[in-house]
């Protein structure tokens, strides 16, 4: 069994240490989601305030999250390749409900969007919703998600305030999207996700330098 064991570890060693970096670096992508959200949650329950926070920019972030799990799931494809999906989406709804609730945004509409949200979620659980739909609004994911970074970078330019943007979560975005350039770089050289990683990297840098600067200026005054 050991030599088994062996045979499987040298095979897959000469796949060539690009791969095996690859892999490595898909694992720590991974590991890191798990935890992207929190301290940007935690930032605006310690503030008690999302100033700064794009409200939009976080709705459009959800609607990208959902569209790309409920494709992968309802297409039957291996849980590994979309893990990051369901983790980034729980720790979603809760940055959603802070920043909704420090700008008193929990009314009415809000929760019979909610409730509609529910309805839909439930049936591509159920795989009663149509795939067909899913797949026409997946090539929107990349410039819907791009948008999403232009929208919070704006909110911290726009109100000079980055005390509630929390720079851990931007750059461990910055660093995952980064990974996952040479990932796809050297497993599936797919260009249409390699030009979708290359500007999330620089929009989430961005994102990261805006909320450094501010948060210095907000010390320095």
């Amino acid at each position: 069994a050991m030599a088994d064991f062996g045979d499987v570890v040298s095979e897959y060693f000469d796949r060539g240490l690009v791969l095996v970096i690859a892999d490595l670096l898909s694992l720590i992508t991974v590991s890191s989601c798990l935890v992207i959200k929190v301290p940007q949650i935690n930032t605006i329950r310690e503030n008690e305030s999302s100033k700064g926070i794009s409200v939009l920019g976080l709705c459009l972030e959800l609607f990208s999250y959902t569209v790309m799990l409920s494709y992968n799931y309802s297409s039957g494809y291996d849980f590994l390749s979309y893990m990051e999906y369901p983790v980034l989406l729980l720790q979603e709804y809760a940055l959603i409900y802070y920043a909704f609730k420090y700008q008193d945004l929990l009314g009415m509409k809000t929760q019979v969007v909610a409730i509609l949200y529910s309805i839909v979620v439930t049936l591509v659980y159920l795989k009663l919703f149509p795939i067909i739909i899913l797949k026409f609004l997946v090539p929107f994911c990349t410039p819907i998600g791009a948008t999403s970074k232009v929208l919070q970078l704006l909110a911290i330019l726009r109100s000079k305030d980055a005390s509630s943007v929390s720079r851990t979560t931007w750059a461990l975005s910055a660093f995952t999207n980064m990974t996952r350039i040479y990932t796809v770089f050297f497993q599936s050289h797919d260009w249409m996700l390699l030009s979708n990683f290359l500007i999330s990297t620089f929009l989430s840098a961005s994102v990261f330098a805006a909320a450094c600067f501010y948060k210095k200026k907000a010390k320095a005054e």
